[in-house]
């Protein structure tokens, strides 16, 4: 039995899930459980309070075989991770399955792991169906421990989260995340007295009562000085602004007249163009690794906050093996050879105010010059590159 992953892809599904195994007492759950299912290869872990299960979609060729599980020990935790962290991201790792052996292995090295296969696990299917079809109540108000939510934080993800009741396990849920968490138990000590909504409202009466009604928080923030905003430092907030810049250049297109100015018409088209292909590689990167994407966004801004992105642009440019000063230099000569065909600069703003003028309906004579004629066939003004003189 064997499957294979790219090591990013093993490096992250360890990740989500090692920060819930349980304690050397508890000797099935003290490590992550692989398990194999034809197809998706899972982690899961629990310390019998939490439950993290990650996955990953085998490849095709890996789906045609028998089901499978074992537990790797939390001893070996460690030395997995650091063993896969010394692998690029794109590098295969082959998982194959023994009686007693997991080998993790590469074109690089091998890592062996000695695993108990008759280590009985808890049925985390079973649970986590179960968790499922709990109904809610009409006043959910469970009480959960700061630190247990804080163990879900390694996914680096957005849950939606599942509340049903008082006493029974909360659902987190992504894409290929799931997750449980089990409320805390009234222990007659700080808030988790607090058994309703209603009584938790009670406590804080006083308080709020100087407040105003209907006050929604999404509305009631103060927005940030427009002056004062720098390049986004989140993911969220990067891939809205780089969204809006797309939409502003294809709405600012449209006003923009293609025979009249048609620099700035191709100006937005790259600016549109550019934004959103920045777009789809950000999304692509936040479902693939969350961490990395938000390092890029916190690394990008800071470049951009420097004020030198040409600088950035040209060292890195060099670092990948391009010459930077060749394209420099064909930029220039194509700047030179189209400035030498086109009308002066004046030119082509008097005839694009002529334009507006016509379009408005104001009358005018234009004297024979060679700065700008009339073009019948487009019915437009048009800039005219003089003629050097002959002598």
């Amino acid at each position: 039995m064997s499957i294979t992953i790219n090591a990013h892809q093993l490096g992250l599904l360890i990740d989500k899930t090692i920060n819930h195994i349980g304690n050397e007492t508890i000797k099935p759950l003290h490590g992550i459980r692989l398990d194999a299912d034809g197809r998706y290869l899972y982690t899961v872990a629990s310390d019998r309070y939490t439950l993290a299960v990650a996955r990953y979609r085998l490849n095709h060729g890996d789906t045609a075989q028998e089901p499978w599980a074992c537990t790797i020990p939390a001893t070996s935790l460690k030395a997995l991770r650091e063993w896969t962290a010394g692998h690029k991201g794109a590098v295969s790792v082959t998982i194959q399955v023994t009686d007693d052996v997991v080998v993790f292995g590469s074109e690089q090295a091998t890592f062996s792991v000695s695993v108990d296969r008759d280590l009985e696990f808890p049925d985390w299917r079973g649970l986590i169906r179960t968790i499922t079809k709990y109904a809610v109540e009409d006043e959910p108000f469970p009480a959960f421990s700061g630190a247990m939510l804080a163990r879900f934080g390694s996914t680096d993800d957005y849950f939606r989260v599942r509340v049903t009741a008082d006493q029974k396990a909360a659902l987190l849920v992504t894409e290929n995340f799931i997750g449980a968490v089990m409320p805390t138990r009234h222990a007659g000590l700080g808030p988790v007295t607090v058994e309703s909504f209603g009584k938790a409202c009670d406590l804080w009466q006083w308080t709020l009562a100087a407040g105003g009604n209907d006050v929604d928080m999404e509305t009631a923030m103060p927005e940030p000085d427009q002056a004062a905003i720098g390049a986004a430092r989140t993911v969220p907030t990067a891939g809205e602004e780089i969204l809006r810049e797309v939409l502003r250049s294809t709405w600012d297109l449209h006003d923009v007249d293609y025979q009249a100015d048609n620099d700035l018409w191709f100006a937005y088209i790259r600016v549109a163009v550019a934004n959103w292909v920045a777009f789809r590689y950000l999304d692509a990167l936040q479902q693939v690794d969350p961490r990395a994407a938000r390092q890029v966004v916190e690394d990008t801004a800071d470049q951009l906050d420097s004020g030198e992105i040409g600088e950035w642009a040209w060292d890195m440019a060099k670092q990948v093996g391009h010459d930077p000063q060749q394209w420099e230099d064909e930029h220039t000569e194509a700047v030179a050879a189209r400035r030498a065909k086109q009308a002066p600069e004046w030119a082509e703003r008097l005839a694009m105010g002529l334009n507006v003028a016509k379009a408005a309906g104001i009358g005018f004579r234009v004297e024979d010059n060679p700065h700008v004629i009339y073009d019948e066939q487009t019915e437009q003004w048009t800039a005219v590159k003089p003629e050097t003189a002959k002598v």
